[in-house]
């Protein structure tokens, strides 16, 4: 039996809920798991159900008979297939902490993704990359053609077929125009002592200034820098007695593991923006046992 999830967003209203069960049963689908929000403020519903095709009805028909049940309700829905991995192109700078922790999660089968290619303005990280036999693309970036390497970026992305673009600690500002085409598409890590320590050395900042905590944010990335929708976030206490090393240290393990998560849930289906925030409904028991892995 073919494991199927359904996403659901819509005005809240009532007789939704009804209506999705009663037409999973009559097409011979088990529910296995469901979780679904109201948002009393914009008045949206979000819903999001796994279940087992326990008749053999497809995918293709699935989605074309639900037409029917999803007009009154003027939903915006999706059918995926749990069991096909989301194909991933990962964008990388000089800093290698996020890429070396998605590459173990990935081949260990912590983060089932597809990754499809890895991209760099250096060349640092592409030994590491061939050797996990993974296509590295250098696309060098200047101010003089940021234009075109973008375009360059983009061609990797459409030609391998990849659904996200995750910025493991890339250091190039997107333009607009990649934003808006890749809109929901594209998740990026960063610590989260913005708006006080901007610039050069943020840690080191933090550190001169005697900060106790050292936290990670990990959103899709917008026109507006580093104010995305947030989907993962995370804090890490530290004292006194750390020197400014340890303040790197740690809030680049609290970086890749924000980070991971942040797209553990985003390729299960799990993230729906709403307005300028999310709504990330939490895993399934036994989903990802790891998620909180170090």
């Amino acid at each position: 039996m073919q494991t199927f999830c359904l996403t659901v967003t819509c005005q809240s209203t009532r007789g939704v809920v009804g209506a999705i069960g009663t037409y999973l049963a009559e097409h011979g689908c088990n529910i296995t798991d469901s979780s679904q929000f109201d948002d009393m403020e914009s008045g949206r519903f979000f819903m999001r159900v796994s279940f087992l095709s326990e008749e053999g009805t497809n995918l293709e028909t699935l989605t074309k008979d639900f037409a029917a049940t999803a007009k009154p309700f003027d939903m915006d829905y999706s059918f995926h297939d749990e069991a096909q991995k989301m194909k991933v192109v990962i964008l990388v700078s000089r800093f290698g902490h996020c890429l070396n922790d998605l590459l173990y999660r990935w081949r260990i089968g912590a983060l089932p993704i597809d990754i499809v290619a890895v991209i760099s303005n250096h060349m640092d990280y592409q030994k590491l990359v061939a050797n996990h036999d993974i296509p590295f693309h250098c696309i060098k970036v200047t101010k003089d053609n940021k234009k075109e390497a973008e375009a360059a970026q983009m061609r990797v992305v459409e030609e391998s077929g990849a659904e996200l673009i995750v910025l493991a600690r890339y250091m190039q500002i997107l333009s607009d125009e990649m934003c808006k085409t890749m809109s929901g598409r594209i998740i990026n890590i960063h610590h989260s002592f913005l708006p006080s320590f901007k610039g050069a050395n943020p840690y080191k900042q933090a550190y001169e200034r005697g900060v106790k905590l050292i936290g990670a944010t990990s959103h899709y990335v917008t026109e507006d820098l580093d104010e995305g929708p947030i989907i993962e976030q995370d804090i890490i206490r530290i004292t006194h007695a750390q020197s400014s090393e340890d303040y790197v240290s740690l809030g680049r393990d609290v970086e890749a593991q924000v980070l991971a998560r942040a797209i553990h849930a985003h390729i299960h289906r799990r993230v729906f923006v709403n307005g300028n925030k999310t709504v990330v409904f939490p895993a399934s028991p036994g989903s990802y046992a790891s998620e909180r892995m170090g």
